[in-house]
């Protein structure tokens, strides 16, 4: 027979034990709900985070105050950034300057038909500088070729000259040029670049971009 002392000294034992297991439930619990809070409250900085790193945008109100002067779509104008530089702006090889990568000539050829008297080719270096001529150009380049967007691109890319041939050699076909027919392929593949990144900035930024 088991002596009543042994029964009672496992008791209080018993009840520890199943205090420390409800103290221990609660507690993982609390750390659950804890961390659930956690990723409600950082899920937006971190979806801000990646958008940043995989479609960056900055300048957004240049970007804004260049479309409304211009009459362009703003997410055009960051498409166009994003195939250029992807908002890091630098110098490249042929000496082209900018977020917008801007050949000093065609800043220089804009100023003139804009009328601007103070403009030097340093300028370029300044982003809102910058982002005005490029936006400059884009509505020039678009009013040539009557609002046709792959158009523009392909002479931002590869110059009027060129674009100016295979529209042409299109035309001689019997047809328009489309993107495919484009002999360039960096030309081709800058078109398709930056078509795709107005779409993806229009959905990813539509309030930073002025959409609503």
């Amino acid at each position: 027979m088991t002596p009543p002392t042994a029964s009672v000294a496992r008791r209080p034992v018993s009840r520890r034990r199943a205090r420390a297991r409800a103290l221990r439930t609660v507690l993982l619990a609390g750390l659950f709900v804890l961390a659930g809070v956690g990723i409600v409250l950082t899920a937006p900085l971190f979806g801000e985070a990646v958008n940043q790193f995989t479609l960056p945008l900055a300048y957004q109100d240049v970007i804004r105050e260049q479309a409304a002067d211009k009459h362009l779509d703003p997410a055009l104008i960051a498409g166009v950034i994003y195939a250029e530089t992807k908002f890091e702006p630098r110098q490249s090889s042929a000496g082209a300057e900018g977020l917008m990568q801007i050949l000093p000539q065609t800043a220089e050829f804009l100023a003139r038909r804009s009328g601007a008297t103070t403009f030097t080719v340093a300028d370029l270096a300044t982003p809102a500088v910058n982002i005005a001529y490029g936006s400059y150009y884009l509505r020039y380049l678009l009013d040539r070729y009557h609002g046709k967007i792959a158009l523009a691109l392909a002479a931002y890319n590869a110059g009027e000259a060129n674009v100016d041939r295979w529209v042409a050699a299109a035309s001689a076909r019997g047809a328009p040029l489309a993107i495919g027919e484009i002999p360039f392929p960096e030309t081709r593949d800058y078109v398709a670049r930056v078509l795709q990144a107005q779409r993806d900035y229009r959905s990813t930024y539509p309030t930073e971009l002025g959409y609503r």
